[in-house]
């Protein structure tokens, strides 16, 4: 039997923070591990099915307490859930675990020495946290400092830590500079290429008129900080780029994680509908919100290729599951792109404008046979770089190295 690990996350939701905190618990399960969840909030009807099929229990606590305050304070919310949630794990649960896997808040990391015998706990920055807000007002700036003073010292708590790219170890480095003792290792997420080896495909009939055979897909949240929008301008651009026959078979599909409670997912999602009836190619874009994974594998097989716009990405694990299925990437050549997309191979890097990214499009109508060439490099340098067991084996000896 492995060593006992429990996970403590803000939201088992829908993203690629939850989608590396089910694959790594699965992964360290299929190790031998004992393995258990806990988090702020859970909605069967709004997770990763794994969540609900798979034996790994899950357990909510301190969902009673805000998000926000009258719209605001999202930061200091989230951290006070977080130290309540570590605080009942510790104090009143009586789980018995040998490690911590925390993510995303690193706030809770010092209640874990609180017990009698210290609890390991290795912390995955995904990004620092401080770098995800903007301070335009003085009044956010004096807000924000304790809670980036906070990050930075609980981060340094942590026995153990992980980043999910090159380019998030260097802005980790940059960003808390109190801890240039500290170099973290980098674990690239993978995928559980399980979850997409049983799928039936049904083709896009339902969603989409019969006659657009050129699918192009975005799968991101409802963020502006995603850029969604520039998906919709590039489509407005490739618009003046090809004949009207060719527009004729042109659908794009953005395809998002949207939750109600988010109050940026329901504007986000309004603006973007606007957005598309101001350029006219409304009855060219279907907006679909949230989905299954099963849809996600439908939609990615039957697509053209992934657009991809987030810029200064942590990472992006949709170019990876969209390169296993065999489709191409057009994306922001920034962040976590370049490590995963070879520009010219397994699609195109761009400058985050809706020429460049018009301009890639183009290409794959004007040459149909790109996407089976680009589809195959880049599932094969999925196999190579991004696999399931190197995940499993990297992970499983850094908790292994914690309980020596």
């Amino acid at each position: 039997m492995g060593p006992s690990v429990l996970f403590i996350h803000p939201d088992l939701g829908i993203g690629g923070a939850e989608r590396l905190v089910v694959d790594a618990a699965l992964a360290l399960k299929s190790r031998g591990c004992q393995v258990q969840i806990w988090t702020a909030h859970y909605d069967v009807n709004h997770c990763f099915s794994e969540t609900i099929d798979s034996c790994i229990p899950i357990r909510c606590c301190g969902d009673w307490l805000p998000r926000s305050l009258f719209g605001r304070f999202l930061a200091l919310c989230a951290y006070i859930r977080m130290i309540y949630l570590a605080f009942y794990i510790v104090f009143l649960s009586g789980e018995q675990f040998d490690v911590v896997f925390c993510d995303q808040v690193s706030a809770c990391i010092p209640i874990f020495n609180l017990t009698r015998k210290k609890k390991r706990v290795l912390f995955y920055c995904h990004f620092p946290d401080q770098l995800l807000t903007q301070r335009i007002s003085l009044v956010k700036k004096i807000y924000r400092a304790p809670i980036d003073w906070l990050e930075e010292k609980t981060t340094a708590m942590a026995d153990c830590i992980l980043v999910n790219s090159q380019f998030t170890a260097k802005i980790f480095k940059e960003t808390f500079t109190s801890l240039s003792h500290i170099k973290p290792e980098v674990l690239y997420p993978s995928l559980n290429v399980g979850n997409f080896q049983s799928c039936v495909f049904d083709g896009l009939a339902e969603l989409v008129p019969k006659k657009r055979e050129i699918i192009f897909l975005s799968i991101n949240r409802y963020e502006r900080k995603k850029n969604l929008k520039l998906a919709l301008e590039s489509l407005c651009t490739l618009r003046d780029k090809i004949s009207f026959q060719h527009w004729e078979k042109v659908h794009l599909i953005l395809a998002g994680g949207y939750d109600e409670r988010v109050n940026e997912n329901v504007e986000y999602y309004k603006e973007l509908n606007q957005l598309a009836v101001k350029y006219d190619i409304s009855n060219h874009v279907l907006f679909l919100r949230s989905f299954s994974d099963k849809q996600k594998m439908n939609l990615l097989h039957n697509c053209v290729c992934i657009l991809y716009t987030p810029s200064n990405e942590h990472f992006g694990i949709v170019p990876i599951e969209s390169m296993y299925m065999y489709c191409p990437v057009i994306a922001v050549n920034s962040g976590g792109p370049l490590e995963s997309v070879v520009d010219n191979v397994t699609g195109f890097l761009c400058t985050p404008t809706h020429d460049a990214f018009a301009d890639a499009m183009e290409k794959f109508i004007k040459d149909p046979t790109l996407r089976i060439r680009m589809g195959k490099s880049g599932h094969e340098r999925v196999m190579e770089q991004f696999s399931s067991e190197a995940f499993s084996n990297q992970l499983y000896n850094y908790i292994c190295k914690l309980v020596e």
